[in-house]
């Protein structure tokens, strides 16, 4: 049955043509070509893997070639249900119906609140964004404002604006290793060098000079509390406790985990409970929308502080936000993608063995990735970009790691295996007789983002 699948999308495989000539289209008009850097085409196998799509349903996107494929990359990790949930959907054509935005507030922000509140431990008063890097930004403003402070440490990626892109405004290169390298601070303002400063994960000595070193100058440590790997043991109480120690605000980045580890984030899983969190992307199911989530001493500062947008409380990024986090629950959807991912890794690790490649599906269940046993950086790139490739003509979109959401089921996993199986055969022959590079139909892919173990 799934070699029968494979064939099918072997043979109807039409190439990309059409995106790639919206792609030159849109780089004439949009500078950079897209509005996320995820989605620059660069980032996959360029001129195979689709850069525009026409839609998505389920576990599945279909884009303007007509090639479908089980999208492996989830939204950028926005999708938590599936695309186009029937149950958020018909939430958000009601709300549709009433009108989205109005010249007084809603219930709804009220509600998403009270909802928030319940579910995340850290939380006892709440602010809406409507994206992940301005609620980093909001988040951040806060603390400083709470402390007084300047100065933020920070460990992990927390988007694009000037308080984080100003590490980068020394001399060292400061966020080569938290987001990628070359990243130019073109347009921060200089006189904010020296505000945001890095530490490296999974290192309490590091975190604890570089707090010294600026004490009493330091409003909060931001960090991801995890992505590719849990942390240490006693790692994050570690953090909680230095910080605390300074002063300092504690803000865990759930931007990305998102509610995958459990219907209440990542806090209950690693038993420490911050200052300060922020949510979006899997928070809505695609829907724009961002939460700030803090306990009260420290979230009341926002009361004396100017951060407003007209946009930030429309109530159809309130009513998606607040039935997909009820969808979590009902579902149990962590147990979902858990199990999945579970399958996920055995069943590749098993191909793996059988094929006799050196590599490993290791790392979250909800977030697992390869681990290419190849020493050359160069190789070992290309070696990525030729998975990436073929498991595009398979009808598998993704990178080398994947993105779980509830909607990818067994169908999906046995398509993956058997284009795996085969993506897998070609990689060993082409290592065994030193023919990767004419294998790719694409320049090596650009360096992903850089987020904490991997």
């Amino acid at each position: 049955m799934a070699t029968d699948r494979m064939q099918y999308h072997r043979i109807q495989y039409q190439g990309v043509r059409k995106s790639m000539e919206l792609y030159a289209r849109a780089c004439e008009l949009i500078p950079g070509g897209t509005q996320l850097i995820s989605r620059r085409p660069t980032r996959f196998a360029y001129g195979v893997s689709p850069v525009y799509a026409t839609k998505g349903k389920g576990a599945r996107i279909w884009d303007v070639d007509g090639n479908e494929y089980i999208d492996w990359v989830s939204g950028i990790g926005a999708i938590i249900l599936g695309y186009c949930d029937p149950v958020v959907d018909e939430a958000v054509r009601e709300q549709l119906a009433n009108g989205t935005i109005y010249s007084i507030n809603h219930e709804l922000e009220i509600e998403l609140a009270e909802e928030l509140v319940n579910r995340i431990p850290c939380a006892e008063m709440v602010r809406y964004a409507k994206g992940g890097g301005e609620a980093c930004m909001i988040a951040a403003r806060i603390a400083r404002g709470a402390t007084g402070r300047d100065k933020i440490l920070f460990c992990g990626y927390h988007g694009w604006h000037d308080w984080y892109l100003a590490a980068n405004l020394s001399a060292d290169a400061s966020l080569d290793q938290h987001l990628f390298p070359g990243i130019e601070p073109i347009g921060v303002p200089k006189s904010l060098e020296g505000t945001a400063i890095p530490f490296p994960y999974g290192d309490l000595d590091a975190l604890g000079q570089t707090l010294d070193a600026h004490r009493g100058e330091v409003a909060a440590v931001m960090m991801e509390p995890f992505r590719s790997e849990y942390p240490p043991e006693g790692y994050l109480a570690g953090v909680a406790k230095l910080v605390h120690e300074h002063g300092a605000v504690l803000i865990f980045d759930e931007v990305s985990t998102g509610f995958r580890p459990t219907a209440s984030g990542s806090q209950p899983l690693v038993g420490v409970t911050p200052d300060m969190a922020v949510f979006a992307k899997s928070i809505s199911n695609g829907y724009p929308m961002g939460a700030v989530v803090g306990r009260r001493d420290v979230m009341e500062a926002a009361n004396e502080m100017f951060i407003s947008s007209t946009y930030w409380s429309d109530t159809i990024g309130l009513r998606a936000a607040l039935t997909t986090l009820r969808e979590v629950s009902i579902r149990d959807i962590p147990t979902t993608v858990k199990g999945t991912g579970e399958q996920l890794k055995k069943r590749l690790n098993d191909v793996a063995a059988d094929v006799g490649l050196d590599v490993t599906c290791e790392g979250l269940d909800f977030h697992p990735h390869l681990n290419f046993a190849v020493e050359d950086p160069s190789v070992k790139a290309k070696v990525g970009t030729l998975f990436v490739q073929e498991m595009a003509k398979r009808g598998c979109h993704g990178y080398t790691s994947f993105y779980l959401n509830a909607a990818q089921g067994d169908a999906e996993l046995d398509q993956t295996v058997a284009a795996t199986r085969e993506t897998f055969e070609i990689i060993a022959q082409g290592l065994d007789d030193d023919s990767i590079d004419t294998l790719l139909a694409c320049e090596a892919r650009t360096d992903s983002f850089r987020r904490l173990v991997r």
